[in-house]
Order: structure tokens, then sequence, then C-alpha cells
């Protein structure tokens, strides 16, 4: 590495520059980024960071090494679809609490939490906040009912109410969000790397990608949520130390408000109180329709463990944000001139915000802590995301719609070959397409206006809904949602709702939640229609091709045969015969039952 004087006779950016914390080693590990007059391309500088190198590996080895460790335990628990997507129903309450801490806690969690304070301030840091409370709704109203119910999967439930092939479509607003968020986060680690070790981004995702993959492949959700127990303490070490040492770096500024606007603000009579309000009702009431979330309910040991997972990782993803937050707003009370950056971040740099912070505020070492933090965080959300696509997929369209008869092994197989596929395609996307966090966005709007209200009505007020009214419901929800417009897609919007904004194309009413609520009514409305007109006789029973008022022709399979023949035949009993994930099939596909206290019971 060149001395720091012949460095400033290199560069004549540097001449008659004296700050030689830019151009030092005091940071423990040489890491210098040589601008484009400093060394000519035929020299060719290396800038691959190997102690932070080595660092890394020596952390994926050992996340590696836990979840094969898991899935090598569990060895003895046979070929089970239910032992792989759910670990058998037997998460304890800490592991619990933690798994589904780290799931939420994701890369694009912490780095977008910085990278909002930093830009708009804390008024805008809505996610935490809004997913927090969301896993607290979530464990009232829907944790409970889900457990007690013995599904598998979030589509479980929705395809009972509305058949298979309907319970399928709605897989697809599922599956687009889960994919493009592990796109998210893998892209969110692969510019972390790229800051901090000088690694590139398509090599850095693809391993990360492929580490995540190694374990969950073959131990599924117990390998799972004991590497997230590892990498959540990970994350909470490497942020919080992070938190200290840049604080008291001396481009730092002061916090005080009246000194560094941190917490930001927004007019009283600004339009943009339409936008906030809606994202916060984007983020409480679509935070709950993922399968990631109902994964780690639905592998509870009981319905009240449940609530509890639900309640205390809502507390734990509030704490998680406080340090990602604090980044952000040293970040903004820092004079970057006087850091290695020598400029604020602007543009797509804001996204760096963390890393930077890491890289250029803190000692080496504390820095590699931090990206183990931020790799942790990404790797704990990826194997979720992935597995949940995959095991949807495995149980409620392949088995449910494709293969009735699949044996378990044969599923099994079906979500291993799955896993390889949704992670070869979150990595790809995250890989080529720079606007991915508009695209996870723009999926997270789908899954608020399209799942929320279907599992909402499916779960608390079954009796009103059918099939007519849910492909009604998903129709008109996307049409609405598509037609208020998406401009960094490229979509533009036909409708123009008030205090719209021509200039940037940009919607200031609540206009998701306006589709959502269509959504919402036409699912209530046309299924009271449909009712209203078959039960009546105004339209004959022949022309009910979904099912909901006749009874199904004998392909729809032999569970729903055997269950009608007895109306009051005990779930109990199903369960010594079968392993639960068949007994949860037994409860499927009745639109005209119900099943309360183990019972099957006509509504």
């Amino acid at each position: 590495m060149p001395s720091l004087s012949r460095l400033r006779q290199l560069c004549p950016e540097r001449q008659g520059v004296n700050k030689p914390q830019r151009f030092s080693s005091e940071r423990g590990f040489l890491h210098w980024k040589a601008c484009s007059s400093c060394v000519s391309p035929a020299k060719g500088v290396t800038m691959l960071n190997i102690p932070g190198l080595a660092g890394i590996i020596v952390f994926y080895l050992a996340i590696l090494g836990i979840g094969v460790y898991a899935a090598w335990k569990r060895r003895d628990k046979g070929v089970n679809s239910d032992e792989v997507m759910l670990a058998g129903r037997s998460i304890g309450s800490f592991v619990g609490v933690l798994t589904m801490t780290a799931t939420w806690v994701g890369g694009g969690y912490i780095n977008g939490s910085a990278e909002k304070v930093f830009d708009m301030g804390l008024i805008w840091c809505q996610a935490p906040f809004g997913y927090a409370i969301s896993l607290s709704l979530g464990g009232a109203f829907f944790a409970s009912h889900m457990r007690k119910a013995g599904y598998v999967t979030m589509l479980d439930p929705l395809q009972n109410a509305f058949g298979r092939r309907m319970g399928g479509l709605l897989y697809f607003p599922a599956l687009m969000g889960e994919t493009f968020w592990s796109a998210a986060i893998l892209s969110a680690l692969g510019s972390t790397l790229s800051v901090i070790l000088d690694i590139g981004n398509t090599v850095s995702i693809i391993v990360s990608a492929a580490i995540a993959v190694a374990y969950t492949l073959f131990g599924g959700l117990y390998s799972v949520a004991y590497t997230d127990v590892v990498q959540l303490f990970c994350i909470f070490m490497g942020l919080w130390l992070t938190v200290p040492f840049a604080m008291t770096n001396e481009a730092v500024g002061s916090l005080a408000l009246n000194e560094t606007n941190w917490l930001g603000s927004i007019e009283a009579t600004s339009p943009e109180w339409g936008l906030w309000i809606d994202y916060w009702l984007l983020l409480i009431c679509g935070g709950i329709p993922w399968q990631v979330y109902f994964q780690r309910v639905l592998s509870a040991k009981s319905p009240k463990q449940a609530k509890i997972l639900s309640y205390a990782a809502s507390f734990g993803c509030i704490l998680s944000a406080v340090p990602a937050c604090l980044i952000g707003a040293i970040a903004k009370a820092t004079d970057w001139s006087l850091t290695d950056f020598e400029r604020t971040p602007e543009g797509y740099e804001k996204k760096l915000v963390l890393p930077l912070v890491m890289q250029h505020l803190t000692p080496a070492w504390v820095a590699f802590l931090g990206l183990g933090a931020v790799s942790a965080a990404v790797m704990s959300s990826a194997d979720s995301s992935v597995l949940s696509a995959s095991s949807m997929f495995a149980r409620n369209i392949y088995k449910n719609v494709f293969r009735q008869q699949a044996t378990e092994r044969e599923v099994i197989w079906v979500m291993r070959i799955a896993i390889v596929v949704v992670a070869i395609i979150a990595s790809t996307i995250g890989i080529l397409i720079n606007s991915i966090y508009y695209l996870f966005k723009l999926c997270g709007d789908l899954v608020y206006v399209i799942l929320f209200p279907q599992l909402l009505m499916v779960v608390h007020f079954r009796q009103y809904v059918n099939t007519y009214g849910s492909f009604a419901g998903f129709c008109m929800g996307f049409l609405v949602r598509l037609l208020g417009g998406e401009p960094y897609i490229g979509v533009p919007a036909v409708i123009h709702y008030p205090f719209y904004d021509a200039e940037h194309g940009q919607q200031n009413f609540p206009f998701r939640t306006v589709a959502m609520l269509v959504s919402l009514t036409s699912l209530i409305l046309i299924s009271a229609i449909a009712k209203l007109l078959f039960t009546k006789g105004i339209i004959p029973e022949k022309y009910d091709f979904c099912h909901c008022f006749t009874d199904a022709p004998s392909d729809e399979g032999e569970d729903k045969q055997e269950l009608s023949q007895d109306d009051t035949l005990h779930v109990a009993s199903l369960k010594k015969e079968q392993s639960s994930l068949q007994a949860a099939e037994g409860k499927l596909y009745m639109p005209s039952a119900s099943i309360e206290d183990g019972h099957v019971n006509k509504m």
C-alpha cells in the first residue's frame, strides 16, 4: 500500500490537503479506495478487504454449522411435512420469540430504518413501529384462532372457505410478497458488503442465498429457528456496539433537535398526511397476512403460546429498531466532509447510510461486527421467506390443487425444489433490478389490498363470504389499486384522488386503503348476492359451478365426502391414524362447515 505522502503526490485532487484521517491506518486495517486519477487502470488496485472477508467467512460457516446441527438433531423424526414446515409444532417460548423477532428484523428493516431517519426524519420511519403493532394485532385477533384450528399454512383457511383453486389464486400475491421481500433484503446485504468489504454485489448475494438455502433445505423450520437465535444476538450486539463509537466520532455533531432535525416534520396543512396515514394502515393491517408470521404462530405448542410469541416479538421489533434509528440520526448529524466519504450521501447513497456509518465513523473491528449484524439480519429473514413461499407452494398448490394423493415424502421433495427455485428467483431479482424496494412495496400493497380482507373475513366472519365474493374482491381490489398508479414502475394513475400531485405522479390520498375497502366491500356484497340468488332459487343450482351451495363432485376429494357423512366426527380420532398435516387437511374444503372445539358442525 502506498505511503500517505506518496498518495498525495499521486493524486492531484489531494495535493495541498492536510486531512490525515482520510488516508490512514488508524482504523486497524488499511482500506484505501483510490480515485480514478490516483492509479492507472493498467496497474490495477485490489479493493478486497482480506481481514473483513475472513471474518464474514467465519460468521457464515458458524451459521451454516448451527443450521446443519439443528437438522441433524431432528433426523430421527422421520419424513413428515409437519416436521419440516412447522418443526413438529414443538417450538418453545424462548426460541419462538427470538425466531419471530429475527424474521421481521431483516436487512431491509434495519437499513431502511436508518435510511428513513437520515432522509426524512423519524416521523416517516413507520415500518418498525407499524410492523410491531401488526404483530400485536395478529396475536390478539388471529394467532389463537389459526393455531387452534391446526392449520399448516396461512392459505389453509382460505382454501377451506373458497376451495382449492381460489385458494391457489390467492397464493400469487403471497408468493410475490415473499419473493420480493427476499430479493430486497439480499440486495441490501449486497450493498453493505460492497461498502465495507469491496465485495461485488452479485457474489455477496449468491453466497448469502446459498448459505441460507443449504441449512433450510434439509432442516426446515427447525434449522431456521435455531439459526435465528444466533443471528438475533448478532444483530443486537453489532448495532448497539456501533452506536457509541459512531456518536463519539469527531465528525458527528450534536443530536439536539435545535441543531439536528432528525425527528422530521409534516406541515399541519400538508396533503402528505393522507399518504402518511395510508402507510400506517398498510403496515399495520398489511403486516398480518404473511406466511412468515403464521409459520411461527402455527409452530407454537399451544394457541396461548402463539399469542404470547406475537406480543413478545412486537416488543422485540421495536427494541431492534432503536439502534438503527439512532444510526440514522447520527448520520444526519455528521459532517461527512470530515470523513473518508467526503460528501453527504445523496440519491442512491442514502440507502447505504447504515453501512457508511459503520465504515467511516467507527473503528474497523466495530465495522466488521456491524457487518455481521447486517448479514445476520439478512439471512434470518431470507431463509424464513424462502421457506414460507416454498411451504405454501408444496402444500397449497402442488398437493391441494394438482396432486391430492401426493405422499408426505413427495411433498417434502417438492418443497425442497421450490426452496431452490424461489431462492434463485429472489437472488436474480436482487442482482438485476435496482428498484427492488419499490417492487417489494407494491407487493406489500397487494398483500394489504387483497389478502387482508380475505383472511379477516374467513377467520372471523366465515358465514358471510363464499367463493364468488372472494373472486370479486380479488379482482376489484387489484383493479382499483392498479388504477391508482405506481410511478416507480411506470404505471400511470388513471384515477386521480383528492390532493393528487400531478408533477410527481403521487397520490396523497390514502388510496391503498380505499382499494382495500373496495376489495372488502366486494367480498361481502357479492357473497351476499350470490347466496341470495342460489338459496332463493333465482339461479338454478346447476349453475353453482363453485359448489358453494351444492355438493362438490366426487373428484373434489375423499376427505370432504367422509366428513360430510358424519357431522359430529371428532377431529382427534383422525389424529390417531394420521399425521397432523393430514388431520388439518381433513378440515379443508368444507364450505358449509366450521370446526369448533375439535368438532365439525354445520353452519
